[in-house]
Protein backbone atom coordinates (compact mmCIF):
# COMPACT_ATOMS: atom_id res chain seq x y z
CA UNK A 1 0.00 0.00 0.00
CA UNK A 2 1.31 3.37 -0.89
CA UNK A 3 -0.47 6.58 1.05
CA UNK A 4 -0.14 9.36 -1.60
CA UNK A 5 -0.70 12.77 0.48
CA UNK A 6 -1.93 16.00 -1.43
CA UNK A 7 -3.72 13.73 -3.71
CA UNK A 8 -6.18 16.46 -5.14
CA UNK A 9 -3.35 18.36 -6.36
CA UNK A 10 -1.91 18.23 -9.27
CA UNK A 11 1.39 15.92 -8.80
CA UNK A 12 -0.72 13.99 -5.83
CA UNK A 13 -3.48 13.24 -8.65
CA UNK A 14 -0.73 12.12 -10.85
CA UNK A 15 0.78 9.91 -8.65
CA UNK A 16 -2.47 8.12 -7.63
CA UNK A 17 -3.05 7.67 -11.52
CA UNK A 18 0.39 6.13 -12.06
CA UNK A 19 0.33 3.95 -8.95
CA UNK A 20 -3.44 2.72 -9.89
CA UNK A 21 -2.50 2.13 -13.46
CA UNK A 22 0.10 -1.05 -12.30
CA UNK A 23 -2.68 -2.26 -9.71
CA UNK A 24 -0.45 -0.84 -6.80
CA UNK A 25 -2.78 -0.67 -3.95
CA UNK A 26 -3.07 3.29 -3.27
CA UNK A 27 -4.68 5.12 -0.08
CA UNK A 28 -4.86 9.12 -0.97
CA UNK A 29 -5.08 11.02 2.06
CA UNK A 30 -8.02 13.59 1.17
CA UNK A 31 -9.51 16.42 2.91
CA UNK A 32 -13.07 15.54 1.57
CA UNK A 33 -14.89 13.04 -0.70
CA UNK A 34 -12.79 13.09 -4.50
CA UNK A 35 -13.05 11.01 -7.23
CA UNK A 36 -9.67 9.30 -7.23
CA UNK A 37 -8.82 5.58 -8.34
CA UNK A 38 -7.62 4.65 -5.02
CA UNK A 39 -9.34 4.12 -1.20
CA UNK A 40 -9.31 7.16 0.37
CA UNK A 41 -8.39 8.43 3.90
CA UNK A 42 -9.52 11.58 5.33
CA UNK A 43 -7.13 13.83 7.12
CA UNK A 44 -4.50 16.70 7.01
CA UNK A 45 -0.81 16.72 6.21
CA UNK A 46 -0.72 19.56 8.89
CA UNK A 47 -1.83 17.20 11.50
CA UNK A 48 0.51 14.55 12.06
CA UNK A 49 -1.77 12.51 13.99
CA UNK A 50 -4.49 12.66 11.05
CA UNK A 51 -1.60 11.32 8.64
CA UNK A 52 -0.61 8.38 11.13
CA UNK A 53 -4.17 7.22 11.43
CA UNK A 54 -3.93 6.53 7.74
CA UNK A 55 -0.76 4.85 7.89
CA UNK A 56 -1.57 1.25 8.84
CA UNK A 57 -0.39 -1.30 6.49
CA UNK A 58 1.29 1.20 4.27
CA UNK A 59 4.99 0.32 3.04
CA UNK A 60 5.62 4.10 0.79
CA UNK A 61 4.67 7.71 1.03
CA UNK A 62 4.30 10.36 -1.18
CA UNK A 63 5.08 13.73 0.76
CA UNK A 64 4.79 17.32 0.20
CA UNK A 65 7.39 19.98 1.25
CA UNK A 66 6.64 22.99 3.42
CA UNK A 67 3.42 21.90 5.43
CA UNK A 68 3.08 22.43 10.00
CA UNK A 69 4.71 20.00 12.30
CA UNK A 70 6.46 18.10 9.00
CA UNK A 71 9.28 16.41 11.99
CA UNK A 72 6.06 14.97 13.69
CA UNK A 73 4.88 13.18 10.66
CA UNK A 74 8.13 11.89 9.78
CA UNK A 75 8.18 10.48 13.08
CA UNK A 76 4.60 8.65 12.90
CA UNK A 77 5.88 7.52 9.18
CA UNK A 78 9.29 5.94 11.04
CA UNK A 79 7.17 4.52 13.45
CA UNK A 80 4.49 2.95 11.42
CA UNK A 81 7.41 0.95 9.72
CA UNK A 82 7.21 2.59 6.27
CA UNK A 83 9.77 1.82 3.71
CA UNK A 84 10.23 4.66 1.88
CA UNK A 85 9.17 8.32 1.33
CA UNK A 86 9.37 9.99 -1.78
CA UNK A 87 9.84 13.61 -1.24
CA UNK A 88 8.31 16.41 -3.74
CA UNK A 89 10.37 19.19 -3.67
CA UNK A 90 11.29 21.42 -6.18
CA UNK A 91 14.44 22.98 -7.82
CA UNK A 92 14.30 26.20 -5.57
CA UNK A 93 16.00 23.85 -3.25
CA UNK A 94 19.03 23.76 -5.47
CA UNK A 95 19.87 27.40 -4.69
CA UNK A 96 20.52 26.90 -1.05
CA UNK A 97 19.48 29.95 0.17
CA UNK A 98 17.61 30.43 3.00
CA UNK A 99 17.19 33.83 3.09
CA UNK A 100 14.38 32.94 -0.06
CA UNK A 101 11.17 31.73 1.19
CA UNK A 102 10.07 29.45 -0.91
CA UNK A 103 13.65 27.98 -0.98
CA UNK A 104 13.98 27.77 2.92
CA UNK A 105 11.07 25.79 3.19
CA UNK A 106 12.24 22.72 0.55
CA UNK A 107 15.57 22.67 2.04
CA UNK A 108 14.40 22.40 5.55
CA UNK A 109 11.57 19.76 4.11
CA UNK A 110 14.44 17.71 2.33
CA UNK A 111 16.62 18.06 5.36
CA UNK A 112 13.90 16.45 7.23
CA UNK A 113 13.34 13.42 5.37
CA UNK A 114 16.91 12.78 4.94
CA UNK A 115 17.22 12.63 8.96
CA UNK A 116 13.70 10.73 9.48
CA UNK A 117 15.45 7.70 9.12
CA UNK A 118 13.42 6.25 6.40
CA UNK A 119 14.47 5.58 2.79
CA UNK A 120 13.88 8.04 0.84
CA UNK A 121 13.67 9.57 -2.89
CA UNK A 122 13.48 13.33 -3.35
CA UNK A 123 11.76 14.94 -6.74
CA UNK A 124 13.13 18.19 -7.86
CA UNK A 125 10.32 19.16 -10.39
CA UNK A 126 10.70 22.56 -12.07
CA UNK A 127 7.63 24.94 -12.92
CA UNK A 128 4.94 22.59 -13.98
CA UNK A 129 2.52 22.53 -16.76
CA UNK A 130 -0.81 23.14 -14.99
CA UNK A 131 0.79 26.46 -14.15
CA UNK A 132 -0.82 27.87 -17.15
CA UNK A 133 -4.21 28.14 -16.09
CA UNK A 134 -3.43 30.65 -14.30
CA UNK A 135 -4.23 32.03 -18.01
CA UNK A 136 -7.98 30.34 -17.92
CA UNK A 137 -9.37 33.92 -17.15
CA UNK A 138 -7.74 35.61 -19.79
CA UNK A 139 -7.71 33.31 -22.14
CA UNK A 140 -11.52 32.69 -21.75
CA UNK A 141 -11.95 36.83 -22.10
CA UNK A 142 -9.95 37.22 -25.29
CA UNK A 143 -6.81 36.47 -27.27
CA UNK A 144 -4.35 38.41 -25.09
CA UNK A 145 -1.66 36.80 -22.04
CA UNK A 146 0.39 39.25 -20.18
CA UNK A 147 2.19 37.60 -17.61
CA UNK A 148 5.67 38.16 -15.72
CA UNK A 149 9.48 37.34 -16.65
CA UNK A 150 8.71 37.24 -20.26
CA UNK A 151 12.32 36.50 -21.00
CA UNK A 152 12.76 33.62 -18.74
CA UNK A 153 12.87 29.84 -20.02
CA UNK A 154 11.60 26.73 -18.01
CA UNK A 155 11.89 23.51 -19.16
CA UNK A 156 8.64 22.98 -17.43
CA UNK A 157 6.94 19.28 -16.56
CA UNK A 158 3.63 17.68 -17.08
CA UNK A 159 2.69 16.44 -13.83
CA UNK A 160 2.07 13.21 -15.34
CA UNK A 161 5.65 12.71 -16.03
CA UNK A 162 6.25 13.22 -11.76
CA UNK A 163 3.60 11.00 -11.16
CA UNK A 164 5.24 8.59 -13.47
CA UNK A 165 8.99 8.86 -11.73
CA UNK A 166 7.15 8.86 -8.40
CA UNK A 167 5.54 5.60 -9.06
CA UNK A 168 8.64 3.85 -10.67
CA UNK A 169 11.06 5.18 -7.27
CA UNK A 170 8.23 3.21 -4.94
CA UNK A 171 7.74 -0.21 -7.02
CA UNK A 172 11.27 -1.00 -8.09
CA UNK A 173 14.30 -0.65 -6.82
CA UNK A 174 17.47 1.64 -6.78
CA UNK A 175 16.56 4.90 -6.32
CA UNK A 176 16.99 5.12 -2.56
CA UNK A 177 18.56 8.51 -1.32
CA UNK A 178 18.81 9.33 -5.06
CA UNK A 179 17.56 13.04 -5.82
CA UNK A 180 15.73 13.43 -9.03
CA UNK A 181 15.94 16.72 -10.76
CA UNK A 182 12.80 16.73 -13.56
CA UNK A 183 12.03 18.73 -16.15
CA UNK A 184 9.95 18.49 -19.82
CA UNK A 185 11.32 17.90 -23.04
CA UNK A 186 12.16 21.52 -24.21
CA UNK A 187 13.06 24.99 -23.01
CA UNK A 188 10.07 27.44 -23.61
CA UNK A 189 9.37 31.12 -23.01
CA UNK A 190 6.23 32.16 -21.78
CA UNK A 191 5.26 33.44 -25.44
CA UNK A 192 6.29 30.29 -26.56
CA UNK A 193 3.93 27.88 -24.45
CA UNK A 194 1.37 30.98 -25.49
CA UNK A 195 2.07 29.93 -29.53
CA UNK A 196 1.88 26.27 -28.72
CA UNK A 197 -1.66 26.74 -26.89
CA UNK A 198 -2.94 29.02 -29.66
CA UNK A 199 -2.22 26.07 -32.28
CA UNK A 200 -3.85 24.03 -29.87
CA UNK A 201 -7.09 26.16 -29.24
CA UNK A 202 -6.79 26.96 -32.93
CA UNK A 203 -6.72 30.66 -31.82
CA UNK A 204 -3.90 33.30 -32.68
CA UNK A 205 -2.77 34.38 -29.11
CA UNK A 206 -0.74 37.20 -28.60
CA UNK A 207 1.82 37.28 -25.37
CA UNK A 208 2.42 40.75 -23.68
CA UNK A 209 5.40 40.39 -20.84
CA UNK A 210 4.24 42.34 -18.04
CA UNK A 211 7.07 45.40 -16.65
CA UNK A 212 8.46 44.04 -13.17
CA UNK A 213 7.08 47.01 -11.60
CA UNK A 214 3.42 45.99 -12.72
CA UNK A 215 3.95 42.03 -12.10
CA UNK A 216 4.54 42.60 -8.97
CA UNK A 217 1.60 45.06 -7.88
CA UNK A 218 -0.29 41.97 -9.37
CA UNK A 219 1.55 38.89 -7.59
CA UNK A 220 0.90 41.02 -4.39
CA UNK A 221 -2.49 41.28 -4.81
CA UNK A 222 -2.75 37.27 -5.00
CA UNK A 223 0.28 36.15 -2.41
CA UNK A 224 2.27 36.94 0.62
CA UNK A 225 4.94 39.56 0.19
CA UNK A 226 7.26 37.08 0.91
CA UNK A 227 6.53 34.54 -2.23
CA UNK A 228 6.69 37.56 -4.20
CA UNK A 229 10.15 38.32 -3.17
CA UNK A 230 10.90 35.37 -3.58
CA UNK A 231 9.82 34.54 -7.04
CA UNK A 232 11.47 37.85 -8.00
CA UNK A 233 14.61 36.63 -6.75
CA UNK A 234 14.20 33.63 -8.57
CA UNK A 235 13.03 35.09 -12.01
CA UNK A 236 13.83 38.94 -11.98
CA UNK A 237 17.23 38.46 -10.54
CA UNK A 238 18.50 35.21 -11.86
CA UNK A 239 19.02 33.29 -8.90
CA UNK A 240 17.58 30.04 -10.41
CA UNK A 241 18.10 28.77 -13.80
CA UNK A 242 14.86 26.26 -14.91
CA UNK A 243 15.90 26.39 -18.46
CA UNK A 244 18.57 23.48 -19.05
CA UNK A 245 16.67 20.49 -20.01
CA UNK A 246 17.24 17.20 -18.22
CA UNK A 247 17.09 13.54 -19.45
CA UNK A 248 16.48 12.36 -15.51
CA UNK A 249 12.27 11.58 -16.38
CA UNK A 250 13.66 8.87 -19.34
CA UNK A 251 16.99 7.68 -17.32
CA UNK A 252 13.86 6.94 -14.29
CA UNK A 253 11.07 6.06 -16.21
CA UNK A 254 12.16 4.29 -19.55
CA UNK A 255 10.24 7.09 -21.31
CA UNK A 256 10.75 10.73 -22.63
CA UNK A 257 8.58 13.65 -20.72
CA UNK A 258 5.55 14.74 -22.63
CA UNK A 259 6.07 18.24 -24.42
CA UNK A 260 3.85 20.95 -23.57
CA UNK A 261 2.09 21.01 -27.17
CA UNK A 262 0.77 17.34 -26.06
CA UNK A 263 -0.32 18.81 -22.07
CA UNK A 264 -2.09 22.22 -24.37
CA UNK A 265 -3.88 20.18 -26.59
CA UNK A 266 -5.28 17.73 -23.56
CA UNK A 267 -6.25 20.62 -21.54
CA UNK A 268 -7.88 22.69 -24.54
CA UNK A 269 -11.27 22.88 -23.69
CA UNK A 270 -10.38 24.70 -20.65
CA UNK A 271 -9.39 27.40 -21.89
CA UNK A 272 -12.31 28.07 -24.44
CA UNK A 273 -13.66 31.37 -24.88
CA UNK A 274 -16.91 32.25 -23.08
CA UNK A 275 -18.52 33.71 -26.32
CA UNK A 276 -16.87 30.97 -28.42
Amino acid sequence: MILVTGATGNAGKAVVGALAETGAPVRALVRRQSDLPAELATGDLNDPASVAAALEGVRGVFLLSGYDNMAATLAEIAKAGVERVVLLSASAAETGNPANAVSRYHIESEAMVRESGVAWTILRPRTFFANTFRWLDQLRAGDVVKDAFPDVRVAAIDPLDIGAVAATAFLTDGHEGQVYPLTGPQSLLPADRVRLLGEALGRDLTFVGLPDEEARAQMSAAMPQMYVDAFFDFFAEGNLDESPVLPTVEQVTGTPPRPFAEWAAGNAAAFRRTDA
